[in-house]
């Protein structure tokens, strides 16, 4: 005999694979502006994505791996985009991106597992808080239960905490009959605890209604921008990205995961359409790699890597770095990309001034062990 609480779970599968933490009603956000936190899950490799070009010692550890260095969208003195993104070197160009090198959060012992959740939980070692900072961040804003969503098949350790937020992800699965819903929805009509979640999820399913929510790159880009579009909907989103632990052939994985980057990054520009100016995306790994290349044409585990911010919010056009160099003895235990900048305080400086809100508050609440770091100040337009 299947348990109800089962069978809503497969129902919602059949649905589209959607997901809804109790009691939750998704409702306007009283603000017109926008923050999607995209995460890196693997270890993206920094040093690929955005080349220091102009450092004496990169060609010789990175030569092999890379190639043509002149390849790219140059973007000052110092450094080189990857070739695969294009529209984001465009967006560049249009002083929509910024870059931020040389950063790391405070973990420093290269386990995906506790590198994610210091990431994504904001404390300074693994699982010394239960809460994320996303969810954290969410509990500051007006009317916060109603505001933020995942584009995930669960919440993501960053969004989880007492607010209570939505997820989503699409489904390769055919869509349920209407009958079907129809049925479901007449069982927990009455039930006193079941009704609420079933039209949760009703409600989150019909904001996706019309995205065309496949599960390419740029539908997921466009599955975002629908419901950060909304009139009624979110104004907070996070998705998962991953595949960047490109521990053997790098050259070819990474310019395929940066492809696919790109074209979800510019299908939610354009999905978003008018809403873009008000809107800032940002991504973070949780470290880097290793400077040298190993045996296999690949990078391992290593510390300081890159973070972007896109949108047409940001106040882009700049890299962002404290360069440390990559001379022997300027590297982390002699082996990683020394950081010179926090994470903490990118995504605190990041998150307040694209919704508004004070620095300091925002740096205290979602960073509560952090050290000194304040703030980063001056990376959004308004």
């Amino acid at each position: 005999m299947i348990a109800r609480r089962q069978f809503l779970s497969v129902a919602a599968l059949s649905a589209g694979a959607l997901f809804v933490a109790p009691g939750l009603a998704l409702a306007t956000v009283p603000t017109n502006r926008r923050l999607v936190f995209i995460i890196q899950r693997g270890a993206a490799d920094g040093l690929d994505i955005l080349r220091p070009t102009g450092d004496p010692a990169f060609a010789g550890l990175r030569g092999g791996l890379i190639g043509d260095a002149t390849v790219g969208t140059k973007l000052d003195a110092m450094f080189t985009l990857h070739p695969s993104l294009v529209e984001v070197g465009k967006m560049y160009g249009q002083g929509q991106a910024l870059f931020v090198h040389a950063v790391a959060s405070p973990y420093r012992d290269r386990s995906h597992f506790d590198g994610q959740n210091v990431l994504e939980t904001g404390g300074a070692q693994p699982y010394a808080v239960r809460d994320g900072w996303l969810n954290r961040l969410v509990k500051m804003m007006p009317r916060s239960s109603d505001a933020a969503i995942a584009i995930a098949a669960t919440v993501p350790t960053a969004l989880r905490g007492d607010m209570q937020v939505a997820s989503f992800a699409p489904s390769a699965l055919p869509h349920a009959a209407d009958d079907l819903m129809t049925r479901v929805t007449a069982l927990y009509d009455a039930d006193p605890q079941l009704h609420s979640v079933w039209q949760a999820a009703l409600e989150t399913k019909n904001l996706a209604a019309n995205a065309a929510a496949g599960q390419d790159p740029a539908s997921l880009g466009r599955l975002t921008a629908s419901f950060l579009t909304k009139p009624n909907g979110p104004r907070i989103a996070m998705l998962e990205t991953l595949g960047w632990d490109t521990h053997s052939a790098q050259k070819g994985r990474l310019a395929s995961q940066l492809k696919n980057l790109d074209a979800m990054l510019a299908a939610m520009r354009d999905g978003l359409g008018a809403a873009w100016a008000t809107t800032t995306v940002l991504l973070a790994t949780e470290f880097g790699r290793t400077v040298a290349v190993n045996g296999t044409g690949g990078t391992d585990h290593g510390t300081g890597s890159v973070a972007m911010l896109v949108g047409g919010a940001v106040k882009g056009g700049r890299v962002l770095s404290d360069w440390p160099g990559l001379a022997v003895g300027n590297l982390y235990q002699a082996r990683d990309l020394h950081p010179t900048s926090a994470l903490d305080a990118l995504i605190a400086g990041a998150a307040a001034e694209s919704l508004a809100l004070d620095p300091a508050r925002v740096g205290r609440g979602l960073f509560a062990q952090a050290t000194s770091d304040r703030p980063m100040s001056g990376l959004i337009k308004f």
